[in-house]
């Protein structure tokens, strides 16, 4: 019997001995639809998501019972800060997180990001002033790396022909956090006020009115966390060096010794694989900056829409309560689960993940420059036209940023996801810490302009946003946006 090739040798021992590879048994033993690793890919980020935005819709309130605006109209300024606090703390992190997920594994990073949320969403909830609420949110934002990560995970634990599914798992749960934790925040802030047969003013929910909200997700979190031990880890390592895509198809390949020493110079750091400088990747980092100018929009989007809807109607707004807030928020997020998991998948397979963000983007345009005028309406009629705007607002936004995940992760080989992630994460968070502190100066400004000859009032704020809009779908076009 002839001598057994060098390559299937290396492939044994790298299988017998790579704690990182199994799974590859994993994928093998899971050939069916893929429901564990959708359901685990949904709930880690859904984790994530709920703390970003569940404090927008209570957020006015809460500033107004710190004490340190001068005048209501000050509220959204002070808003703006606590809101970009978060992300200011993931834009100082954000690649350092994605460069450990590469070097110790997706896993730990991933664990790390959701014990975060049990300890500082937690005491976000019991703050007593401004301070200790920036402070908080900051913390929360700069030790919670997993977003970065948690896209890479989904793009090696799903098949080639689930790899969409994954995506768009990934994009969904983002999008219903970003809506669900809004909705949590409305429905179970000040719940003395709103529940006094359940909640006294004396108790602990009593005199922390906005704990409650943040002390479910925070449980939601720990669950979570400890359901997280038992992911399979997805980075295949040997010898802590990381192995390239392609490994596996050279091996089988039977060409020994040419392709067998291209191969270990990639696993040992030194051939061209391993050397590709990310910042001069186009593709990727054309659709990293489209994804921060629609993150832009989506985050001043989500505080101001709370802000308008909850500030009286002597100054724009449509005087709602948190709890209505919250309705809106929860019907929008049923509609966006049902389109995402049943009509994403087959409209981006007849017309692509492109076509699908720009119809969108252009979609996105007059819907918003519609909300103004909602402020003419009340009872049944502004209900009806609130919750159908919000639901196709969100169903777009939440399929552009499906497509930008997609591809971000075409854009780079596995390897280097991790990091590719962590940039993407980083500029983003960037953009989205300004979203809400610009978001919360221009609402204050406009509220300050009701009688401006030109877009008075909350007509300006949501034309702002639509400019945003507009300059992000020119961005989808060629030669911008590269795909590899």
């Amino acid at each position: 019997m002839a001598e057994p090739c060098t390559e299937r040798l290396l492939k044994k021992n790298y299988y017998e001995n790579c704690p990182g590879c199994k799974v590859d048994q994993y994928k093998e033993l899971h050939r069916g639809f893929p429901i564990r690793e959708l359901v685990s890919t949904w709930v880690v980020v859904l984790c994530t998501a709920l703390p970003i935005s569940s404090l927008f819709p209570f957020l006015y309130f809460m500033i107004r019972d710190f004490h340190i605006a001068k005048r209501e109209e000050d509220i959204g300024y002070y808003a703006g800060y606590v809101g970009s606090s978060f992300m200011l703390g993931r834009v100082l992190t954000s690649v350092f997180w994605g460069i450990v997920a590469d070097r110790y594994g997706r896993k730990p990073v991933i664990i790390m990001g959701t014990i975060t949320v049990v300890i500082f969403n937690t005491l976000f909830g019991l703050s007593v002033n401004f301070w200790m609420a920036v402070t908080t949110r900051f913390l929360l934002g700069s030790l919670n790396g997993l977003l970065g990560p948690i896209k890479a995970y989904a793009g090696e634990v799903f098949r080639e022909e689930y790899q969409a599914l994954g995506m768009s798992a990934i994009s969904t749960a983002w999008g219903m956090g970003l809506i669900i934790g809004p909705a949590v925040g409305g429905f179970l802030a000040q719940p003395a006020e709103k529940y006094p047969n359940i909640f006294s003013k004396e108790s602990l929910f009593g005199r922390f009115p906005y704990f409650l909200p943040c002390l479910c997700i925070s449980l939601f979190a720990l669950a979570v966390s400890v359901a997280t031990c038992w992911l399979p880890e997805t980075l295949h390592m040997h010898g802590g060096k990381t192995l390239p895509d392609d490994l596996d198809e050279g091996l089988e390949t039977g060409s020994c010794n040419s392709n067998i020493n291209e191969k270990t110079e990639q696993i040992e750091g030194t051939g061209p694989t391993a050397k590709e400088n990310l910042i001069k990747n186009w593709p990727l980092m054309s659709a990293i900056i489209v994804y921060c100018i629609f993150s832009l929009h989506d985050m001043a989007y989500t505080e101001i829409f709370s802000l308008w809807a909850v500030s009286p109607r002597s100054l724009g707004g449509l005087s709602y309560s948190t709890k209505d807030v919250g309705e809106v928020l929860s019907i929008s997020g049923f509609g966006l689960l049902v389109f995402q998991f049943s009509l994403y998948p087959l409209v981006e397979r007849f017309i692509g993940p492109t076509m699908i963000m720009r119809i969108a983007g252009v979609l996105s345009i007059p819907l918003l420059a519609s909300y103004p005028f909602m402020t003419f309406l009340s009872g049944f009629s502004l209900t009806i036209l609130l919750n159908c705007a919000s639901l196709f607002k969100n169903v777009f936004s939440v399929s552009i940023i499906t497509t930008l995940f997609i591809l971000q992760n075409r854009a780079v080989e596995q390897h280097q996801r991790g990091a590719a992630n962590g940039i993407s994460m980083t500029a983003m968070s960037l953009f989205k810490a300004i979203a809400p502190a610009g978001g919360g100066a221009i609402f204050s400004w406009t509220q300050k302009r009701q009688d401006a000859v030109f877009l008075p009032g909350d007509q300006m704020v949501f034309f702002a946003l639509n400019v945003v809009e507009a300059i992000g779908v020119l961005m989808t076009f060629k030669p911008f946006l590269a795909q590899k």
